[in-house]
């Protein structure tokens, strides 16, 4: 590999990693490598995988909003009370440094669904679901994001001419 796919993988790596800790557009940054290493190609195999890894992108971006978002309507979770969730992260994110992020948005789930259905047991399961919907988007994510960097580990290790 070139000094070039190095820093193009490296900043793929850096995309997985904004998938799993969500402080970066994790997919995206790992479809901006494929795009930076077409320009670096200026070949027609460096645009046809990425667009290839476009189509794929999109795909994944389609699954994260489709998937984890049906799981929730069926399971009678709003979603004001995500939105409301997310906020809470934010926030808690602000007033107690990483560990509020991740603790910002099942309480802030909880609470809602505690208000809107005056219930524990249902409130809990509205945030175990919200929590499964979150992790299945995550795996969505990764899949997505392995799958990018696949097509660019093989388009130039096997495919490009050394």
């Amino acid at each position: 590999m070139e000094p070039a796919e190095i820093l193009i993988l490296v900043l793929m790596a850096i995309g997985v990693v904004g998938v799993v800790i969500p402080i970066l557009p994790g997919l995206l940054v790992v479809l901006v490598g494929s795009l930076m290493w077409a320009l670096t190609q200026q070949s027609t195999l460096g645009w046809v995988v990425f667009a290839l890894s476009a189509l794929v992108y999109a795909l994944g971006v389609a699954l994260q909003w489709a998937v984890p978002g049906q799981h929730m309507r069926r399971a009678g979770v709003r979603t004001s009370t995500l939105v409301i969730g997310v906020l809470c992260a934010l926030v808690l994110g602000f007033v107690i440094p990483v560990v509020g992020l991740f603790l910002g948005f099942p309480l802030g789930i909880f609470l809602v669904s505690l208000v809107r259905t005056k219930d524990r047991r249902e409130a809990l399961r509205h945030t175990r679901l919200a929590l499964r919907a979150v992790g299945l988007n995550i795996l969505i994510e990764l899949a997505t994001a392995f799958a990018l960097i696949a097509m660019f580990v093989v388009s130039a290790l096997v495919l490009t001419p050394s």
